[in-house]
């Protein structure tokens, strides 16, 4: 359940510029506070990658316009209001840098970026110090080149506390070393590296651990099975498969064997 209590705006609000009044609420809404954290035991983001994404307003879009962005060393991007974990109305048409980004991607991975909530503010230019936007967004979707990997297209949603997103969490998987059936000689057979669950904004797990230390041959992990914070809610059916212990390797072993 979330709790909440109305706070006056936070002094680090108090610079922001070029708001409406229908912004202005928004922001004093999103800073109402809830009661929901990270449990003791479940992963939580790494503060070494705390990062302020910055970016500065695009006027129009297009295929041209985003060649020109693209060359200045900038990302054409899209910041959109939260509705149901979608993306929904209230777009801002923006631009990042590149470099910020393919950072961030490089060191984060590219499913453990688009899982973890930053701190984003859009200002007039790159440099100034005034502040159009400053919320708490989501990238949604990036678009890479297949032949460079540099980011080509952004999508962010923005994150006020107590907005439930859906997100296509990471899975790491741990034990592989001890897993009975993998010391057989089965192979780890992945059908799922990410699996996409409802969260509130504030307690967004970077990853899920999904340990196979006792998985054996035939054996396998569903998604019911994945141990997450008791706020985030399931998308897909208990039931679907996220990992198995398969163990064609074993039988023709033991078919050579006779």
């Amino acid at each position: 359940m979330l709790l909440r209590r109305a706070t006056a705006l936070p002094k680090s609000l108090e610079s922001l510029r070029l708001y409406s009044p229908a912004e202005t609420a928004a922001v004093i809404e999103q800073n109402e506070v809830s009661e929901l954290s990270y449990l003791p035991g479940f992963p939580r983001p790494d503060p070494k990658f705390a990062e302020t994404i910055l970016a500065v307003p695009r006027s129009a879009s297009g295929k041209s316009i985003a060649a020109k962005e693209r060359k200045a060393g900038r990302v054409p991007s899209i910041i959109f209001e939260q509705e149901d974990g979608q993306n929904g109305g209230n777009k801002r048409l923006v631009s990042v840098q590149t470099n910020q980004i393919r950072k961030l991607v490089t060191h984060l991975g590219r499913s453990f970026f688009l899982s973890r909530l930053f701190d984003f503010e859009v200002r007039p230019e790159f440099g100034s110090d005034d502040v159009i936007e400053k919320v708490q967004a989501l990238p949604r979707l990036l678009h890479l080149s297949a032949r460079t990997d540099a980011p080509l297209n952004l999508t962010f949603i923005r994150a006020q506390p107590g907005a439930l997103l859906k997100v296509d969490i990471p899975l790491v998987f741990r034990g592989e070393d001890v897993s009975p059936g993998l010391r057989k000689g089965a192979y780890l057979n992945t059908i799922k590296r990410t699996v996409k669950f409802l969260c509130p904004a504030e307690i967004i797990p970077p990853y899920i651990d999904v340990d196979l230390s006792e998985l054996d041959v035939g054996q396998k992990i569903v998604m019911g099975d994945l141990k997450v914070h008791p706020e985030l809610k399931l998308i897909r059916p208990k039931d679907e498969p996220v990992v198995k212990i398969a163990g064609a390797r074993v039988l023709d072993q033991q078919k050579k064997s006779k």
